[in-house]
């Protein structure tokens, strides 16, 4: 199938009212969080966005965001790194565990099953309750989430922001967490309560919600360029390969065992940076990791 270079001119683009506004008053805020939020369910109802792939490249700055708010200096890379390479047995560390847990959480549907995969450390019936918290407006509801675990777990920034963006999926009718608030939330802003806690979700989510517009329109592009160039390759498990580029957001050459051997892995990852379907992302010789 060929994809025409400007297919992508018709992906929704977050309106510079949007973007643009600096307003002050809560209900301009709140106005305006719904309008970014409207404009992204459109953006995650497109086929020409690897859905997959967007939430799990929102997992990962939602992890960086969340590993800075504990003052630790790891980056999208380090995190990258603390997951990719893990062996059974292995941990990856305090920041690649709270990778982990946005990963699961964004990997299968809304579930309290999922969430406990995600955060094994909750009880299943503690997640239930916590997500029965909110009331009212989808943000209201996230943010009051977000209040009552911060509350009773004060240190513990990832999973009162995860179990929030549960509850602001639940309320949208989204089957799956889109990571949002995390991203878009401040350290200090987490901490907050009531009015001042609700008018920074509502900035979080117009920031968040731009970002992840911006990324689906990037991936959309790069997912054509890739299925573009898939009849190219002429390696036995090709497709099975290309598949898991659109799902994940780093792919170690090991990873693809539908082809014939390591050696074959790797040179197929080199020919679709060759072809300039795919990018490799850490800039090293040996261990390294491509995506889209």
């Amino acid at each position: 199938m060929a994809y025409a270079a400007d297919s992508f001119d018709t992906l929704p683009r977050m309106p510079t009212w949007v973007t643009s506004a600096r307003p002050e008053a809560p209900e301009d805020v709140a106005f305006l969080s719904g309008a970014a939020l409207n404009h992204l369910h459109l953006v995650l109802r497109r086929a020409d966005v690897p859905q997959t792939l967007l939430r799990a490249r929102l997992a990962l700055r939602a992890a960086e965001a969340c590993v800075t708010h504990q003052g630790r200096p790891e980056l999208a890379a380090e995190l990258r790194d603390a997951v990719a390479f893990l062996q059974p047995g292995d941990s990856p560390g305090p920041a690649g565990e709270i990778y982990l847990s946005w990963r699961r959480a964004v990997e299968r549907p809304v579930s309290v099953k999922g969430l406990h995969r995600a955060l094994p450390n909750l009880d299943p019936s503690q997640i239930a309750a916590w997500l029965d918290t909110g009331q009212g407006t989808p943000v209201a509801r996230a943010a009051a989430v977000c209040h009552a675990m911060i509350e009773e777990r004060p240190r513990d920034h990832t999973s009162s922001l995860l179990l929030a963006n549960v509850a602001l999926a639940q309320a949208l009718g989204w089957s799956h967490v889109v990571p949002l608030l995390a991203i878009g939330l401040k350290r200090g802003e987490v901490r907050n309560a009531g009015d001042d806690l609700h008018l920074a979700c509502h900035r979080a989510i117009v920031t968040a919600a731009t970002e992840a517009t911006r990324e689906g329109a990037d991936l959309a592009r790069c997912a054509a360029r890739l299925k573009e160039v898939a009849p190219k390759l002429r390696a036995r498990g090709s497709d099975e390969a290309v598949a898991l580029f659109l799902d994940r957001d780093a792919v170690a050459p090991a990873a693809l065992t539908s082809l014939r051997s390591d050696r074959a892995a790797r040179r197929f990852c080199d020919r679709l940076v060759e072809l300039g379907a795919v990018r490799e992302l850490t800039g090293r010789d040996t261990f390294r990791l491509y995506g889209l």
